[in-house]
């Protein structure tokens, strides 16, 4: 029981921090799409910090660098988005879709010309398109007797806060609101609408970068590349969703999402779920699938109740009024 509430956690904690960076990108009137993509950005930034470190570095400096440099490669990686979107006008939809095909393609053609560099004189070893950083990966855990979670738990609980406060309590907060609602009603009353949805990408840029190394730490010691974030960006976007683009909402939603991912990794550990796939005569990865067949149910039964930013996936035109 103890280890699916720590995957729970930590698995909660990715979907909050992207689902959040999502939620952000949207109330400004932006359709981030690309969650996927940018979180494969954010990991691969990350990861070079991991594996590069030299040992004996300080853990708050680890998590320090590796939290940087993941959101500054998601801001970096959303700006694509940005440009695309709120400059030219161009389709969000096919900008997020065209940003998470170029992720997994960008990273796979970069790791692996790196492991190649890197063992140019072990040439009988293949690292194909892993990257490894066992040891650094620790200076990331916490132990509480024998519970271990992981530092971007506690972020992701930071970072909730703050975007409860920034949302509701401060200015910039319902400019944001409101550029995603009516932008010709803000642009009247001097709202820079464009500098707005650019500040929302360029948010959900930074935390969707961090909830992809938050993702990759916390599953395993390496990571192959090819595989990208099996979803985790899509199952964001169905948790902010489900969340109604509200920051309470979506921590509620992504602690569910978040169990049935858990439950995906540790069904063989408990013997009634073992007996039910015996008796149903169901393969084992039928548990994998389960957080994709939640999310699909969860989104059909209650989409009709959705109410998205008005003004979301609506290119800006000054002009128009």
């Amino acid at each position: 029981m103890a280890l699916i509430i720590q995957y729970t956690l930590i698995f909660a904690s990715v979907l909050i921090l992207v689902a959040l960076g999502g939620m952000f990108s949207e109330r400004s009137g932006v359709i981030n799409i690309g969650l996927e993509g940018i979180m494969v950005f954010g990991a691969l930034g990350g990861a070079f910090v991991l594996s590069q470190i030299s040992a004996g570095t300080s853990p708050f400096v680890i998590v320090l660098l590796t939290i940087l440099v993941s959101a500054l490669c998601g801001m970096i990686s959303s700006l694509l988005l940005a440009v695309a979107a709120i400059n030219f006008k161009a389709d969000q939809t096919l900008v997020g879709t065209a940003i998470n095909m170029l992720a997994t393609a960008a990273a796979t053609v970069i790791v692996t010309s790196f492991n190649t560099a890197r063992t140019a004189n072990e040439p009988q070893q293949d690292f194909s398109d892993i990257l490894k950083y066992n040891e650094q990966r620790e200076s990331l855990l916490l132990s509480i007797g024998s519970f271990k979670f992981n530092w971007f738990i506690i972020i992701a609980v930071l970072v909730l806060a703050a975007a409860t406060v920034i949302l509701y309590k401060t200015r910039f907060g319902l400019r944001l609101w409101s550029c995603g609602e009516h932008p010709q009603a803000a642009d009247s009353v001097g709202i820079n609408v464009y500098k707005m949805r650019y500040a929302g990408v360029l948010i959900s840029g930074a935390l969707g970068g961090i909830g992809g190394i938050t993702y990759i730490s916390s599953a395993s010691a390496e990571w192959k590349f090819s595989t990208g974030v099996t979803g985790a960006g899509f199952l964001a976007l169905a948790v902010m969703i489900f969340g109604q683009w509200k920051p309470l909402y979506i921590a509620g939603s992504a602690l569910l999402f978040g169990f049935f991912y858990a439950l995906s990794f540790t069904y063989s550990g408990f013997d009634i779920l073992l007996k039910a796939l015996d008796v149903l005569h169901l393969p084992s990865e039928t548990f994998q699938m389960l957080p994709y067949i939640i999310s699909l149910i969860v989104l059909a039964l209650t989409s009709k109740k959705s109410r998205a930013p008005k003004a979301e996936g609506i290119p800006y035109d000054k002009g128009t009024r």
